[in-house]
């Protein structure tokens, strides 16, 4: 079981920054010119989460510079808030599940202590 375990705590540090980084991506969705990132979570060496973090390169949209008044456009941030709640729902529910999986762990070892005296 402690293989699992020593697999849980990077998981848990991956989805940690997979909702981090989403959440920046909202707290930025109403920045001019800001460009989304997006945290992937993939299999690494011996089973272990890693995390790739990159930037989007698509731009946002663009619009009348309401400042201006001479009809040029500004971009928008390129931030999806669908796609962002999708994430953190995402993430959240891996976070959870390998929380869950640590604590199932740790119950499972009390336990054993108990029957052992």
């Amino acid at each position: 079981m402690t293989l699992s375990i020593q697999n849980n705590v990077p998981a848990l540090q991956a989805f940690s920054k997979q909702i981090g980084v989403s959440a920046n991506n909202v707290a930025n969705s109403l920045s001019d010119d800001f460009k989304s990132s997006r945290a992937i979570n993939n299999q690494g060496a011996e089973n272990q989460v890693t995390t790739t973090i990159t930037q989007s390169k698509t731009s946002g949209p663009l619009v009348e510079d309401p400042i201006k008044n001479d009809g040029s456009l500004k971009e928008l941030s390129n931030t999806d808030i669908a796609k962002e709640i999708v994430q953190q729902i995402s993430g959240q529910h891996g976070f959870d599940a390998n929380a869950k999986t640590i604590k199932t762990h740790d119950e499972t070892i009390g336990s054993l202590i108990d029957v052992m005296g």
